[in-house]
């Protein structure tokens, strides 16, 4: 059986979170995750718009060669209350695809609803059940930070092909419309 290595992207100027899995058959393995961050820590923020995205870029780079992945996957972005911090976050998700496309990687975009949905089964999900479901699937020791456990559903998104379990309730049966006919 031959194993599929996909990075999940879940995208963000202060902390893009990064998760990588295999797929073998039907069967999902943890490889890495963790979170770029973009600020200090301390309270000061790196104001330059450009060396965040350099920042995000460059960490991705280093993700890519060192894991390896075959496959990406991104979380789109969705329409914020306040649009100058949606136009923020899509320049961040830019960057993460530019390091994806740039490595000649495949990317494929996932909603939050249609991750969410994937791999916990309600597409409104809480983070914390995000977490918690990811810690299971992948048989993780501890609970991922919320960025790593988002990139890693994503990837488990893509690796379940964009319907996770979704796909299982209608395994076997032919749909229609929406309706199981």
């Amino acid at each position: 059986m031959t194993a599929i290595r996909i990075l999940g992207i879940d995208p963000g100027l202060r902390q893009t979170g990064f998760g990588v899995i295999e797929k073998t058959g039907e069967k999902l393995h943890y490889i890495a995750s963790g979170t770029i961050k973009t600020t200090t820590g301390k309270g000061a923020d790196i104001e330059d718009l450009p060396s965040r995205l350099k920042i995000i870029l460059d960490s991705l780079f280093e993700v890519i060669d060192t894991y390896a992945p075959q496959q990406v996957a991104v979380e789109k972005v969705f329409v914020n209350v306040n649009p100058q911090s949606t136009l923020l976050l899509g320049q961040a998700r830019g960057a993460a695809i530019s390091a994806a496309v740039i490595r000649n990687l495949t990317v494929a975009e996932y909603t939050a609803l249609q991750v969410k949905q994937s791999v916990v089964g309600n597409g409104h999900a809480a983070k914390e059940q995000v977490q918690e479901m990811v810690k299971r699937l992948l048989k993780l020791p501890a609970t991922p930070s919320p960025d790593s456990a988002d990139a890693l559903a994503c990837a488990i998104c893509h690796a379940h092909g964009g319907q996770g379990l979704g796909k299982l309730a209608t395994a076997g049966f032919r749909v229609r419309g929406g309706r199981l006919i």
